[in-house]
């Protein structure tokens, strides 16, 4: 091993979607719109998913548009982490 040994992690899903919540502590309410196809009639429709995101330095605001990663579980729903702020509101 070389002596400055990083940490190897797969690729990991990213989203960007605008913050909607920041009540707790640490943590951020993230909603995702993605437009996909509707399964029979092929129309784009817009699907939203709310993710809870951990957010170490409490940077993002309500309304930033930011960007999430994968990460392990931090708690019962926090499955991300905040990994940087693209535009502030």
């Amino acid at each position: 091993m070389s002596d400055t040994a990083e940490k190897k992690q797969g690729l990991r899903k990213q989203r960007v979607g605008n913050v909607v919540s920041t009540k707790m502590n640490k943590t951020i309410v993230v909603e995702f719109i993605a437009r996909v196809p509707h399964p029979k009639f092929k129309k784009i429709i817009k699907r939203s998913k709310k993710f809870y995101a951990h957010d170490e330095k409490g940077e993002a605001a309500i309304g930033d548009k930011v960007r999430i990663e994968e990460t392990r579980p931090m708690s019962k729903l926090k499955r991300w982490r905040l990994a940087e702020v693209l535009t502030h509101h």
